[in-house]
């Protein structure tokens, strides 16, 4: 079962979150860059604060919690080790590294979390693709996760999903499980939306035997007032089509690729027409 990860600084739909299997709640501290970085895209920039790491520990049971923080600071390593040290004692269950580029930030970082909670290296920068192999042996990794929002801008794609039509995300899984360590990336849409549809971008998770995946904030959409689960819904339409996906024959997830690195083609073509 893939973890479906959900990015929240609210109670109730942590909530509700732990009510499923395979969830896990992400609160997102990230601002440093961020929105310069992803100036003019439809993406996310949190407002999340320290203090909802405690107010979502609180009310999880089962589900883990994961806390992305910020860029490892090499000229201010006091900010970055008050900012782990506050997350651990919050009661993070994980820790996301993001903005990385080579093997010395996330050595650093890894001594300053010193094995108290496992970290989670994102993988969106074309030097930590790059230097991929001289990083994977760090302690205290316990998942690796490809950002494509920020990875493919870092390799001059024009689409988000690029990266996997170019054989960079099935590379960063199979250095993964050779490993013994999980493995996840991207963002997921509801299994018949997005410009990549949902089934289409599960399937690819399927085939690459991926860990963990975000749900977008169409999971959270209220469809109607009377339907009052719509985000159980729409996960368990996505537990079923996990399953099924599953059980597919190799010719089967052959065909399924190929039609899905066509379809990632045509829309990377068409965003660079848009240009």
């Amino acid at each position: 079962m893939i973890d479906l990860l959900t990015i929240t600084n609210q109670p109730d739909v942590a909530a509700k979150c732990d009510q499923l299997p395979g969830m896990r709640v992400f609160v997102d501290l990230e601002r440093n860059g961020k929105a310069a970085r992803q100036k003019g895209y439809d993406t996310f920039i949190s407002t999340h604060q320290m203090g909802d790491v405690g107010r979502i520990k609180a009310v999880l049971k089962q589900a883990k919690l994961m806390v992305r923080v910020n860029p490892y600071q090499a000229d201010n390593v006091a900010a970055s080790a008050a900012e782990v040290e506050e997350v651990v004692a919050q009661g993070a269950d994980m820790i996301m590294l993001p903005m990385f580029t080579h093997a010395l930030e996330l050595h650093a970082f890894s001594n300053i979390v010193a094995g108290r909670i496992p970290i989670m290296p994102l993988l969106e920068t074309a030097g930590a693709l790059e230097s991929l192999d001289s990083w994977l042996q760090t302690p205290g990794i316990d998942e690796v996760f490809v950002g494509l929002n920020d990875l493919h801008l870092s390799l001059g794609c024009n689409f988000m999903f690029e990266p996997l039509l170019m054989g960079h995300v099935d590379r960063v899984a199979d250095a993964c499980h050779a490993r013994g360590l999980r493995f996840g990336f991207g963002g997921i849409a509801r299994m018949d939306e997005g410009a990549l549809p949902g089934l289409d971008v599960l399937a690819e998770h399927v085939r690459l035997e991926s860990s963990a995946v975000i749900l977008s904030r169409t999971f959270n959409r209220a469809d109607t007032l009377a339907n009052e689960k719509s985000f159980e819904h729409a996960v368990a339409a996505l537990r079923v089509a996990e399953l099924e996906l599953g059980l597919r024959s190799w010719e089967h997830v052959e065909k399924d690729r190929l039609r899905t690195a066509r379809l990632i083609a045509k829309l990377a073509h068409a965003a660079k027409a848009a240009t």
